[in-house]
């Protein structure tokens, strides 16, 4: 069972102690790299692309391009991304009220990946193509493993959701399979996508941008409801709050965190999991605590498991998602035996 949360004036301490984290993470992913930059170059060069703020790094131009084309976006697009599927996790993990559950629930990676195969092997091969594709599947697949789990009726409530994502999810890869087999010359780039990519730039970062704030802006909107309907639907009715309706609300704006996501990075698993449970055992169980701390401590778990993959076998690079699985299998086996001990 979580912690309950501290008290309301220790939470300004947590989210500056995240943001601290966050910052350094940054940094060290700016520091990432072939090009030797000391991190006070880098420091005075980030502070210098600051409006109204003129530093000298001492870094060449070609050494200042390389930071703001390649690394800078990188660092963001993996920054926004982590945050919004840890965010997203937190919010799924309110409405089923379960510590398991995690941003791909309900079909959004199947449906993304499906998607985005279709345009790999049928559509021209342009920059926007891969994650428009993706985002439109995504929420595709959210939607119609919804619209399967209300024709149970409301009596099955969010188990049935559960199942209705289950087979939509098993549905939906099928038919990725049988794509694949007739484009087996497209099988690596589709894989590639498949375990995530967090370097497409500029245009990734701006693609991803305007969904990330209306989702991660809905969600902590409703953090104080999540928190009361962690008690009980008739619990949370009786006291004015209306259950089904924040419910639908928090699964749609974490589904559109998620596809938003998935759109320009690929499928990256268990940062929906990890970092969420992190921060209960560390801030307590409230969602106005969690959900803010998700989306920080997410950023920062992906930026810094970004690093990991640019370096640790350099100049080759590993899939990030390899290195989100590396982390997150052992933690995910962990939380089941936690779960499973404490009968939550």
């Amino acid at each position: 069972m979580t912690r309950q949360a501290g008290p309301s004036r220790a939470r300004p301490l947590w989210v500056a102690g995240a943001l601290g984290v966050l910052a350094l993470s940054m940094i060290a992913g700016l520091l990432g790299g072939a090009a030797d930059m000391s991190p006070w170059q880098v420091v005075l060069q980030a502070a210098d692309w600051l409006p109204f703020v003129h530093a000298d790094s001492g870094l060449t131009p070609v050494e200042q391009g390389l930071l703001y084309e390649l690394r800078l976006p990188r660092v963001l697009v993996a920054a926004v991304v982590g945050g919004l599927l840890a965010m997203a996790g937190a919010g799924y993990q309110g409405v089923f009220r379960n510590p398991l559950a995690d941003p791909y629930l309900l079909g959004a990676a199947a449906g993304a990946g499906l998607a985005a195969t279709f345009a790999i092997v049928a559509l021209p091969a342009t920059a926007a193509s891969i994650p428009v594709a993706a985002f439109a599947g995504a929420v595709g697949g959210v939607l119609l493993a919804y619209t399967l789990g209300n024709t149970a009726g409301r009596s099955g409530g969010t188990a049935t959701l559960v199942l209705a994502g289950v087979a939509v999810t098993s549905f939906l890869t099928a038919i990725q399979t049988f794509v694949q087999q007739f484009k087996v010359e497209e099988l690596q780039r589709i894989y590639s996508w498949i375990l995530g990519d967090v370097g497409g730039g500029w245009d990734q970062f701006f693609l991803v941008l305007p969904y990330a704030v209306a989702a991660a802006g809905l969600l902590l909107l409703h953090g104080r409801m999540l928190d009361v309907l962690s008690v009980g639907d008739e619990e949370a009715v009786s006291l004015g709050v209306p259950a089904a309706r924040v419910r639908l609300v928090v699964l749609l704006a974490a589904s559109l965190a998620t596809a938003a996501a998935v759109a320009v990075s690929g499928l990256i698993g268990f940062v929906g999991i990890v970092v969420p449970h992190v921060v209960r055992r560390l801030a307590g169980g409230s969602y106005r605590i969690v959900l803010p701390l998700s989306m920080i401590g997410g950023a920062a778990f992906l930026v810094l498991a970004d690093l990991v993959a640019r370096t640790v076998l350099a100049p080759a690079e590993l899939p990030i998602g390899v290195v989100t699985m590396f982390v997150g299998a052992p933690f995910f086996v962990g939380v089941l035996r936690m779960t499973r001990r404490t009968g939550t």
